[in-house]
């Protein structure tokens, strides 16, 4: 089975169970401070898991790009990915576990013709928080012919909050035995032999400020299908490297090494891995590009031990690009956005692979020296960094290969407490601020569409979002513009949003198609997230634009605009940081 034929049955089933298919959310989180990138399908849509009207209705399907970076050791085996794309159905309040665990099953074994008997389910066993474990599930599967001895209590098999409060309960997986023989009688989540492919997430509870968990009034449905290792499952691989989403890059590989992939595997995956992740990264329509902080660390970190494990492989230089082409290619039909972007992926990736390259040949002697002369030190590894570029993961990992050992925390600490440079870089965990909707992030929020139309009336139309971030003391807001801003230029613009919070314009929101929304002059950057209808949120006669929320009811509620800085973000990106006061 190809990744177009699971996608396809997907959609096909999940819209014959009346759910709307809607695209997937950009990899950057639109007003998310607490984490670099989407690590899950659900973090999109969390305002709809909390009780906001999506405008699709209550049931939705979609495969969302993701982004984890907080294993990147694992990288390398058959199964790790720092890029992937995740499956999932939702049920905003709608159907709950009867029903997700049938859809699960029926799709697993009707659509998808998996073996019922090689599947093994876990259960949630109940912990300290909710000692109660889900007898529900356990009947729901029973009834669905399950055995008992394939259903495992588990205590780990719980989602949530996102934050420190919010939606949470238990999850119930699906496995699959992909090891030797027959499925074992009895299934045990710890032999590797059975591998996660469905996890449904049941929201029932919501957890208080003081720890309590309360009996949630909607209760939601949040399931999650990992396609890479699906499809490989499907297909009998046991690595999902060898599946459609990655083999047309992995020849590309050998092509260029003139090695085999049973040549250095880790390295051919890691390289592989890699590239994919940066294409994606700069192929979002944020046009992030390589830096030293945030989003753009993790891209140059990327990019740079993508370089490095393909030197090893004897790929010396100008192969980034020529990969990017293939992974483009391989995906354009789903995202046209790497499409649409590929001048600056390539163009990106070109100079970040020159920058490297010219001093990654002296760095590498300039760290040999150091091992022979033992003196790989903190001092040492801050020069490998600030002069040849080789971030602290890098020179730890070549040191390990070369059988030093190392006292790794003694290293990052070190390291970080010198640059700083790592700080969010494992992006992995939720850590709250999620979909923040204090009354703060509310009136951030709605001035962020203030100043997007305040920007196009002092800049020109040529502005656009690329993305904003947004916590309880700051709004920060990306646009496009080819220079600097002057200083009439951003007093203009300050005037004019403050002009529009003493008008004390109130705030709407209306649903409407996407066709209707654009023929009514609406801008906006996360519509492909929402489908096909959408809400556009109006500030008096002054700002139309598609959002998710939240908002406040008038911009009185604001009080005072004042940018506090303007300045470069990337290539023909700005970005303002402002206050209200």
């Amino acid at each position: 089975m190809t990744s177009k034929d699971l996608k396809n049955n997907f959609f096909q089933y999940f819209k014959a169970k009346k759910h709307a298919i809607i695209g997937s959310a950009s990899l950057i989180p639109e007003n998310d401070p607490s984490v670099l990138f989407i690590t899950a399908g659900m973090q999109p849509l969390v305002p709809y898991l909390m009780g906001e009207k999506h405008p699709e209705g209550k049931r939705l399907a979609n495969f969302q790009k993701c982004m984890r970076t907080d294993d990147i050791d694992e990288i390398g085996d058959t199964t790790h990915h720092t890029f992937f794309e995740m499956l999932g159905n939702w049920s905003l309040g709608d159907y709950f576990k009867e029903d997700t665990i049938k859809f699960s099953l029926e799709f697993l074994v009707g659509i998808l013709k998996l073996n019922k008997n090689k599947l093994g389910i876990s259960i949630f066993a109940g912990n300290d928080d909710v000692p109660e474990y889900d007898q529900e599930s356990e009947e729901f599967w029973l009834d669905l012919g399950i055995p008992q001895e394939k259903i495992c209590k588990v205590k780990d098999n719980w989602w949530g909050p996102a934050g420190e409060t919010g939606p949470c309960g238990p999850d119930t997986e699906v496995f699959y035995w992909t090891g030797e023989g027959e499925a074992p009688a009895k299934f045990n989540e710890d032999d590797e032999g059975w591998v996660e492919i469905w996890n449904n997430v049941l929201m029932e509870y919501n957890k208080t400020a003081d720890g309590k968990f309360i009996p949630l009034e909607q209760k939601n449905v949040d399931t999650g299908m990992g396609l890479e290792r699906t499809l490989a499952v499907l297909n009998s691989m046991d690595d999902n490297y060898m599946t459609d989403l990655f083999l047309p890059i992995i020849q590309k590989i050998e092509d260029l090494s003139e090695k085999k992939y049973a040549d250095d595997k880790k390295s051919f995956r890691i390289v592989a891995d890699h590239i994919r992740s940066a294409v994606f990264i700069l192929g979002d329509p944020c046009n992030i590009a390589p830096g030293n902080k945030d989003q753009g660390y993790v891209l140059r970190r990327l990019i740079r031990r993508a370089i490095r494990f393909a030197k090893q492989l004897g790929i010396e230089n100008k192969f980034t690009t020529k990969l990017a082409k293939v992974v483009i290619k391989n995906y354009q039909t789903d995202y046209k956005e790497l499409f649409d972007n590929e001048e600056f992926i390539l163009e990106q990736l070109n100079q970040e692979e020159s920058k490297f390259s010219k001093t990654l040949s002296k760095g590498l002697k300039e760290f040999e020296k150091f091992i022979s002369q033992d003196a790989l030190n903190e001092e040492a590894a801050f020069i490998l960094f600030t002069t040849y570029g080789f971030p602290i993961e890098m020179t730890l990992e070549m040191a390990e290969e070369k059988g030093i050992k190392l006292d790794k925390k003694k290293y990052e600490e070190a390291f970080n407490k010198h640059q700083e440079l790592s700080r969010t870089a494992s992006a992995g965990k939720f850590k709250g601020g999620l979909a923040d909707d204090g009354e703060m992030a509310k009136k951030f929020h709605t001035a962020t569409h203030l100043l997007h139309q305040a920007l196009r009336d002092v800049l020109g139309d040529h502005v656009q979002q690329k993305g904003s971030n947004i916590n309880e003391q700051r709004l920060r807001f990306d646009f496009t513009h080819p220079e600097k801003m002057t200083d009439e230029e951003k007093t203009k613009v300050e005037e004019i949003v403050n002009q529009q919070i003493e008008l004390d314009l109130p705030v709407l929101c209306e649903e409407m198609s996407v066709a209707q929304a654009k023929e009514q002059g609406a801008i906006g950057l996360f519509d492909k997230k929402y489908g096909e209808m959408v809400k556009v949120y109006k500030v008096g006669k002054f700002s139309q634009e598609i959002c998710g929320g939240p908002h406040v009811k008038s911009t009185a509620e604001l009080g005072h605009f004042k940018i506090k800085k303007e300045q470069s973000s990337s290539a023909g990106i700005r970005r303002i940081k402002a206050i209200l006061e």
